[in-house]
Order: structure tokens, then sequence, then C-alpha cells
């Protein structure tokens, strides 16, 4: 039961909100209903039956007295008059047993109510036919010489304020529903803007500061965001400014040692080998102590400003594939013909995969990239861009692979620890993630998932 109810439940505010304000309306409305139907109605229809029962059997007791024909036709026009009740009499005849309809007015306890009114003041047999006349109800009595036929007019057997109770009682209803939905709406919308404010500034796009509307909560939230959107400008600006800062002052004095050891040959006049070999060694150094400044940088600076475009997702990771095949990497790439078209940010999203494809191309000999479509979870709807680069690798264990993310964690002797780390922090600003798997080739499986 209670998951039914949570089933029928709606699961949007708007829709909540409309149930929370007319569920009890229409409560209260159906007991004001009930009792209007147990008490005054039923009261009101029985008194009317029994008046139009207590006609019919004044009538059907004075023709039973009188046989002169002359006498029953002053009889007919007096109840005409008198009565508002039309009458015939079909002499000789015989009444039928009633053949069984539908109630005419099922909602109404009318024909009820007349059945028994007739049984206590007639005390003769007769029916009755709601069914013929859509205006009158026809009643047949059995006298001694034949049947009489009477028939009497509807609106003498029941209110017509019960007409304008229920009139006032769904429009009542409506009313309220209408009123409570063109409010809520706007208060639905205005936090559906928020909400697709932050969705939109959590994927990196400036959209600006949003104008606050709705009620006076909603509006403080609204001015809560473009605060904290500011904030987070502000500093992500200031981080910017000091990295780039940092690059100056560490790269100056690294290309200076560069152009050092270039010079130091030709100064110190070494012929030597083992000499060379140390110049050697330390220009490499140098170098990998550049490229992990490059990479502390790019993992600190993230995505920068780069907005994104809607680009092919299928024509991106083929030419991240041709790039790291002219490095030497073993690299098959299986895509759909077709264009995958999604908002990206293409130099961010080139990073992410050439870390990913630089990772597999240092451990194993043979790479495998795949592009394509995948639903979502049931019940989630759309449908996510995949791309899974897989090797032959050793791959990680799997109570190591959350923690391969952590930036600094290096499970191979001369990374820095920052590929997979900055390859998830790109793909979770797009609203993806990275995920690790063990690989169909024997090695490690990165997928990759992108909103479509």
């Amino acid at each position: 039961m209670l998951r039914l109810l949570r089933a029928l439940v709606p699961r949007g505010l708007l829709g909540r909100s409309l149930l929370i304000i007319l569920l009890p309306l229409v409560i209260l409305q159906a007991v004001a209903l009930q009792i209007f139907y147990g008490s005054h109605l039923d009261v009101i229809s029985r008194r009317l039956a029994a008046g139009v029962a207590g006609d019919v059997g004044m009538v059907a007791e004075l023709l039973a007295r009188e046989s002169l024909r002359e006498e029953r036709a002053w009889i007919f026009r007096q109840a005409a008059w008198r009565l508002d009740l039309a009458l015939a009499f079909e002499e000789g005849a015989t009444l039928e047993p009633p053949a069984r309809r539908g109630a005419s007015m099922p909602l109404l306890p009318l024909e009820e109510d007349l059945a028994a009114a007739l049984g206590e003041r007639l005390r003769r047999p007769f029916d009755t036919d709601w069914q013929s006349d859509p205006r009158s109800v026809i009643i047949r009595v059995q006298l001694p010489d034949g049947v009489l036929h009477v028939e009497a007019p509807r609106k003498r057997l029941f209110a017509s304020t019960l007409y304008l109770f229920v009139i006032w009682l769904v429009g009542s209803a409506l009313i309220l529903f209408v009123v409570a939905a063109l409010f809520m709406k706007n208060q639905v919308r205005a936090i559906r803007r928020l909400a697709a404010a932050a969705e939109a500034f959590g994927l990196g796009r400036d959209i600006g500061p949003i104008k606050p509307e709705g009620a006076t909560e909603v509006r403080q939230a609204a001015s809560a965001f473009n605060a904290m959107q500011e904030r987070i400008r502000r500093f992500v600006a200031q981080r910017t400014e000091m990295l780039a800062g940092i690059s100056h002052d560490l790269r100056t004095p690294l290309t200076r040692m560069r152009l050092a050891l270039a010079m130091l040959p030709r100064r110190g006049g070494a012929e030597g080998g083992e000499g060379q070999d140390d110049i050697a060694a330390l220009t490499q150094d140098v170098e990998e102590m550049e490229r992990m400044i490059a990479a502390y940088l790019a993992f600190a600076r993230g995505e920068g400003t780069e907005q994104p475009v809607a680009a092919d997702l299928v024509q991106l990771v083929r030419d991240v594939a041709a790039r790291a095949r002219r490095d030497g990497a073993e690299i098959a790439v299986e895509a759909p013909p077709e264009p995958l078209v999604l908002p990206l940010r293409p130099d961010a999203l080139r990073r992410c995969l050439g870390n990913l494809l630089d990772n597999a191309r240092k451990h194993a000999r043979r790479i495998a990239v795949t592009v394509g479509r995948v639903p979502r979870a049931a019940g989630a709807g759309g449908a996510w861009a995949q791309v899974t680069v897989d090797d032959d690798g050793p791959g990680i264990p799997e109570e190591a692979r959350e923690e391969a993310f952590r930036p600094f964690a290096s499970f191979s002797a001369g990374g820095t620890g920052l590929g997979l780390a900055i390859a998830r922090d790109i793909a979770r600003a797009h609203g993806g993630d990275i995920v690790l798997e063990r690989s169909p080739l024997g090695g490690l499986r990165a997928r990759v998932r992108l909103p479509v």
C-alpha cells in the first residue's frame, strides 16, 4: 500500500504543492456532500415523494369509489388543475409485472423513496416507469376495473438546490485549483531557473548572475547563489594569477640552468664521455622538472576559461588517437560512422583522453579505444556518450583503483601521479565521470561517460 501511494504521489514540487492544497479541500467537500446526502437531501426526497404518493393515492381511491364516467372525468380535470397530475384510465386492463430497468438517476434516492411512499399510501398493486419520459414519472395503479396511468412531473420529486450545491462544490474546487496552479507555477519556475543555473555553473558554463524572483525565500536563495558564484570566480581568477606567477618564477631559473648546461662543455672544454654523460643526465633532470611543473600547473589550473561548444566526440577521439600513434602507440579505434555531437570543452577533453592514452602507452603494448552511446540507469532517462580505453598491461588491483585518482598517487616509476586526477577532474566538470575496471584485453579499462 505504501509503495502504491508513493507511486501515485507526484514527484515534482508543483504537483506536490497542488496536492497539499487541494486534497484537504476535496476531503472537506466530500464530507460536506455526504452530510448533505445523509440528512438534508434524504429528508427532502422523502417528503416530496410522500406528497406525490399521497396525491396519487387520493386520486386512486376516488376513482375506485366512483364508477360513473362523468364523475371520473371531473376527477381527472381536478387532478390536472390542482395536483399537476395527468391521468388516463385503461378500462378492463390488468397490471403486468414491471420489466427490470436500471436506475435513471443513480446518484439520487428518488426512485426508492417514491416506491416506499407509494407502497405505504396506495396499498394497491403499482409500478413506476422512469425511462419513457425524461421530464415525468409514469405511475400505473391497478384498480378493480382497470389500470390507472398517472404522469407526475419529476420537478415535484427533487429540489433544484441540489444542482446549486454540486456546482458550488465543483466550481470552488476548480477556481482554487486554477489559482493555486498559476501561483505555484511561478514559484516553481523560479526554483527551476535556480537549479538550472546551479547545474550550468557546476559544468563550468559562464551564465552570469540570475534574476531573483518568486517568494522571499527563493529570492534569498538566488541572491546567495549569485554571491557564491562571484566569490568562486574571484577565487579562480586569483588562483590563476598566482599560478601564472609561479610558472614564471620556476621556469626562469630552469631555463637558465638549461642554457648553462648547454654552454658547459664549451666553457669547460670537457672532451671525455664521462663529462658528457653527467651533462646529459643533468639536462634530463631539468627537462623532467619542467614536465612536472607543467603537470602540477595543469592540474591546479583545471580547464581555465574554456567554454563548452558543440563538438563531435568521435572526431575528437580520432584526433587524440592519431597524435598518440605518432608518439609510437599501437591504438585501434572503434567508433560509429555518424557524428556524436555534444557540448564539450575540446582542449580540456583532449587533455583528459591524452592522459588516459599516455598512461596506457606506458604500461601496455596494445590499446583499444571504443566510442558509443549507452543508456542511463533505469528511470533516469537520457543517454551517456561513452569512451572506453582498454589495454593489455598489468592493470591496477581493484582495491587500489579509486586511490589511483588521488593527486600524486603513482603506480609506476617516473610518473607524477596527476594524469588520472586531471582526467577525472575534466570529466566531472563536463557532468560525467571516469571509472576503472578490468579490461577484456587483460589489463585496465578506463570508462569515460559524458552526458549527451
